[in-house]
């Protein structure tokens, strides 16, 4: 046998004798494996760290891994004992299963690496030490560890949501704004038909994906970018021809990240281009329903892949139209007339006060302030909140679209 493949042999015998501490993210060499002393163990670098704890969470996944799963780590940035890059577990190409995919940050202290992916508690711990995390990283990644940050709660549909069930994302459709495309798919797993239903499909325009909110982005592998927003969210875009290869690049809201297309180098299947877009918070994917895209609010429909998207009072189903209006501004909210042309506007927080013009079905308006007033049924119940706009008039918030059930700029 030759060196080469003595240590080839050594190396593989090692990885699979990694161990794992009871907390899943220390993996310690041991003093001798294969007969490849502890320091030559150690020399091996992150990947075989990285590998082999990827390989436990194929271990844990649910539904015990397939044959045809695989590894796929890149090890994108290293300096000194710190690395950088990402862990995916991949599938087979064409199967219905989709690929998996974490960044990580791996840690050499002592001989053993350290290894954290996104969504752990220790992934922001060592991020905020590693002499590898970029300025405009380290905020994003500190919302990033699966941690829910002090008044956040679970809601009953599996969104970890910002305080009083904030679903405002800040974020446009995956096109330019302007464009109409087709949402080919409604929500839907990441995977398919499995909860949460994060995710959607999109096709049409000039077929150009781009970031629906500025952040910083990653090239999973071959057609899977992920962009890391703020406030906790992050955003996924499969199946992308001519990519862009990225490891924490900034990119604005509308940034170019590729073009629709089928491509299935790190698993999953396509029938047709599209984009398999996927919304994620705290490191996790999370259902659609609810949150608000291109000033369109999601809706789960009856069964996976089913489902509408809701634009004041117009409504639009899976193989309908969308039409990109742009990112809902936190301070914002669309007029909700259910089912009518418009809304009246008042000189006060009831409907004693003086009628004083009117908005249409599907404006944007901004909110200065909210007051309590006479109470109003729309299309999500009654509620005697009122919103004073941006021109000093007010409207009912029975009539208004927020992602937020409550005031979105306090208290006048």
């Amino acid at each position: 046998m030759s060196h080469s493949r003595r240590r080839t042999t050594s190396i593989a015998r090692l990885v699979t004798t990694l161990a794992v501490t009871a907390a899943g993210t220390l993996l310690t060499a041991a003093a001798s494996v294969a007969g490849v002393p502890g320091p030559a163990a150690a020399d091996l670098g992150p990947k075989a760290a990285v590998t082999a704890y990827l390989h436990e969470r194929g271990q844990q996944r649910a539904g015990a891994a397939a044959a045809g799963d695989r590894p796929v780590v890149k090890v994108a940035r290293t300096a000194g004992a710190w690395a950088h890059g990402t862990a995916v577990l991949a599938t087979e190409p064409g199967s219905e299963r989709m690929p998996e995919g974490w960044l990580f940050i791996a840690h050499r202290d002592r001989g053993t690496w350290q290894v954290a992916f996104d969504g752990e508690p220790r992934f922001a711990e060592l991020a905020a030490r590693s002499t590898l995390t970029r300025a405009a990283e380290k905020p994003l990644f500190a919302q990033q560890d699966g941690r829910q940050p002090a008044g956040r709660t679970p809601s009953g549909s599996g969104v970890t949501p910002l305080a009083g069930s904030d679903f405002r994302t800040g974020m446009a459709l995956p096109w330019a704004d302007g464009q109409s495309w087709t949402m080919t798919s409604g929500p839907h797993g990441w995977g398919g038909s499995e909860t949460p239903w994060s995710s959607a499909d999109f096709a049409g325009g000039d077929q150009v994906v781009r970031a629906t909110r500025g952040g910083t982005a990653y090239t999973m592998c071959t057609g899977w970018v992920r962009v890391i927003h703020d406030r906790g969210y992050s955003t996924d875009y499969y199946h992308l021809w001519s990519s862009i290869g990225a490891n924490g690049a900034a990119v604005g809201a509308g940034a170019y990240l590729g073009y629709t297309g089928t491509d299935v180098t790190c698993g999953g299947a396509a029938y047709g281009r599209h984009v398999h877009f996927g919304l994620r918070q705290n490191s996790a994917y999370v259902g659609l329903a609810g949150h608000g895209l291109g000033k369109w609010s999601m809706e789960n429909g009856g069964a996976a892949y089913q489902g509408s998207a809701l634009h004041g009072s117009v409504r639009v189903g899976a193989g309908g139209n969308l039409h990109n209006y742009g990112a809902l501004a936190l301070n914002q909210g669309i007029i909700d007339a259910n089912g009518g042309g418009s809304v009246n506007k008042r000189t006060g927080p009831g409907a004693g006060y003086a009628l004083s013009g009117s908005v249409a079905d599907g404006a944007t308006v901004t909110v200065s302030c909210s007051a309590n007033g006479t109470s109003h049924t729309g299309r999500y119940g009654t509620t005697g909140l009122w919103n004073r706009l941006s021109d000093g008039t007010w409207v009912s918030d029975a009539y208004m679209w927020t992602g937020v059930n409550g005031t979105i700029n306090g208290y006048c």
